[in-house]
């Protein structure tokens, strides 16, 4: 019996509830991963349901991957990572047929150094998101307003608090 942990399955369910659509990508890649490996393991324990659900695990998601891209918004990276998602379910399929080792780690290979790419264009876009607030922020501060309140309504309610504490 291969039961799965219910306080894990709803840590799952809200991570992914939760996630912003850059985790969710990532996400995706680790579980595409996941499938690869656990196929191998089974491929090697010749368990063949386990090999199979695990292979169209896989499949499915890299399916999503090529629905979800938006080739007239995203030109020519969008139409070269859909060829690439095809020839990596094509591999898949070949794969989950033939049994052949070496076509799993090919696409496995490929799917770790594409999350690999996606991790570190998304820590760029959110350093160059934290810099562009930085230097909003700095630029507010320089024209002596910070989070809406001008400098001197500060100094007005120190003053105000100070003859407060005086009249007590």
């Amino acid at each position: 019996m291969n039961s799965v942990n219910p306080y894990l399955k709803q840590y799952k369910k809200n991570q992914m509830e939760t996630a912003t659509p850059e985790q969710i990508l990532i996400l995706l890649y680790d579980g595409a991963i996941q499938y690869l490996n656990q196929a191998k393991i089974a491929l090697d324990a010749q368990d063949n349901e386990q090999f199979q659900n695990n292979m169209l695990g896989c499949e499915k998601i890299i399916i999503e991957f090529m629905n979800t891209l938006k080739i007239e918004q995203g030109g020519k990276l969008a139409e070269t990572l859909y060829r690439l998602y095809e020839y990596l379910n094509r591999t898949l399929v070949t794969a989950a047929v033939t049994r052949e080792i070496e076509k799993i780690d090919e696409v496995l290979g490929h799917l770790m150094r594409l999350r690999e790419t996606w991790q570190k264009a998304i820590e760029i876009a959110n350093a160059e998101k934290d810099a562009e607030l930085i230097d909003k922020h700095e630029a507010a501060e320089e024209n002596n307003y910070t989070y809406g309140y001008e400098d001197d309504d500060e100094s007005e309610d120190e003053d105000a608090y100070e003859s407060s504490e005086d009249q007590e």
